[in-house]
């Protein structure tokens, strides 16, 4: 008999408890720093020192906070680790947190790409973000690539970039064959990723989104829990699993 599959995908509020700031949320970085939003934005950072600057900045910040994976995350490596479900995990999310608990990186889609490197913009070499930090921290506010010169940016999506169209591919393969489709953590207001829900709804799967404010899929959702994730999260991938 084969294992039922299980899609999980997350968004920033499910790394809020390790603390990392989400975005849309009433405490949200964009909320509170509508001006952050252009720190993300590839126009603007190719295009403004200034951009670069501030956005080296925030990185260092948050890299410096060495953020641990939190309850949620370590539920979703132990449903994994049971056996008892065949799991994917979607998530928009680049702190890497699903794999720090555990949770296998092939298991793992990353959608907007990954914080933990940083990539030229100009020739593509890639390198440890913690090295680039440590260029800032050393007094270099927009270090530049040591291979050829060009901008630095972490490997991540900025707003303004495609999303890699094979990840979204396979994304999408996996949210039309789920028995089961978890939204945890994010406001589904941004696309392409928000489309999975749909995706996940047409092909069969039982909905369950878990977020604090209210989305635009909660209509045809089976489920919405609006308990905090930390809690919420273990208690229903605990019932998929019963020891």
């Amino acid at each position: 008999m084969s294992r039922p599959l299980v899609a999980i995908l997350t968004g920033a509020g499910i790394s809020t408890d390790s603390g990392i700031p989400d975005y849309r949320g009433p405490q949200g970085l964009w909320t509170r720093h509508p001006g952050y939003e252009k720190l993300v934005t590839i126009g603007y950072y190719m295009t403004d020192p200034e951009v670069r600057r501030r956005s080296w900045q925030m990185r260092r910040d948050t890299y410096a906070l060495d953020p641990r994976p939190n309850a949620a995350h370590q539920a979703v490596a132990d449903l994994d680790a049971s056996g008892a479900v065949a799991l994917r995990v979607i998530t928009q999310n680049t702190d890497g947190l699903h794999q720090r608990a555990g949770l296998p990186a092939r298991k793992v889609l990353e959608l907007h790409g990954t914080s933990r490197s940083v990539a030229c913009t100009g020739c593509g070499a890639r390198t440890a973000a913690g090295d680039a930090i440590a260029r800032v921290e050393a007094g270099e506010p927009d270090p530049a690539c040591l291979e050829c010169g060009g901008i630095l940016k972490t490997a991540t999506v900025m707003f303004g970039e495609s999303l890699d169209a094979a990840l979204l591919s396979e994304a999408a393969a996996v949210a039309r064959a789920a028995d089961v489709f978890f939204a945890v953590g994010t406001s589904l207001q941004v696309y392409p990723a928000a489309g999975l829900v749909a995706l996940a709804a047409d092909g069969g799967a039982r909905l369950v989104i878990v977020n604090a404010e209210p989305t635009p899929y909660d209509d045809v959702a089976d489920e919405v829990v609006r308990e905090p994730i930390g809690a919420a999260l273990p208690r229903l991938l605990r019932e998929l699993a019963p020891a």
